[in-house]
């Protein structure tokens, strides 16, 4: 889809449509691929984990290809489900919450900042930020209950968050990170 200055493969594990209208605002071609596809045989300048339902430790697939993924170095960016399934792949863990974060009013806080932020959110799992492997940190947190809400490699080429940037209807605060992804590439 599109036509631009760099190629981000969009891993589609549920898609909503507004992150490939975000990504194609920002002049970039994305490859739109379902959940099981081997990234090896792929050329892209970025790589993008979208949304989905359910629970992300049944998506094997998708976590097994993440993982060779992480391996090529091109930044990703992940979101809600793309979340849990990077930090599947890096070798964290996640849990069933008991209610769920489900709403356009979730508040988080950028770690170690002050910066918080208005989010849409719509789901049942979480990831163990105990779990975090040493080179991953922490990037959000949710201010209603101290869960994690994203994560970042040390690197600074790979980062996922739990929330929707590209939400419709808005909340539209964290749009941006779409910005910070490009700049990776």
């Amino acid at each position: 889809l599109g036509k631009g200055k760099y190629r981000v493969v969009l891993v589609d594990c549920g898609c909503k449509h507004n992150i490939i209208r975000s990504l194609l605002a920002r002049n970039v071609e994305v490859l739109r691929v379902p959940w099981n596809t081997n990234l090896d045989s792929l050329e892209y300048d970025g790589l993008f984990i979208s949304n989905g339902p359910g629970d992300p430790k049944m998506c094997e697939e998708t976590i097994k290809q993440l993982r060779k993924a992480i391996k090529r170095e091109k930044p990703i960016f992940g979101i809600c489900l793309g979340h849990q399934l990077l930090a599947l792949a890096a070798g964290a863990n996640t849990y069933k919450l008991k209610y769920g974060h489900r709403s356009q009013n979730q508040p988080v806080r950028e770690v170690g900042t002050n910066r918080c932020f208005v989010t849409s959110q719509n789901h049942g799992f979480a990831v163990d930020e105990a779990s975090l492997p040493n080179n991953w940190k922490p990037l959000f947190t949710n201010l209603n209950d101290g869960t994690n809400e994203g994560m970042i490699h040390k690197s600074g080429k790979f980062f996922s968050v739990q929330f929707h940037p590209e939400a419709t209807p808005g909340p539209v605060d964290t749009e941006f990170l779409f910005d910070e992804f490009l700049k990776m590439i």
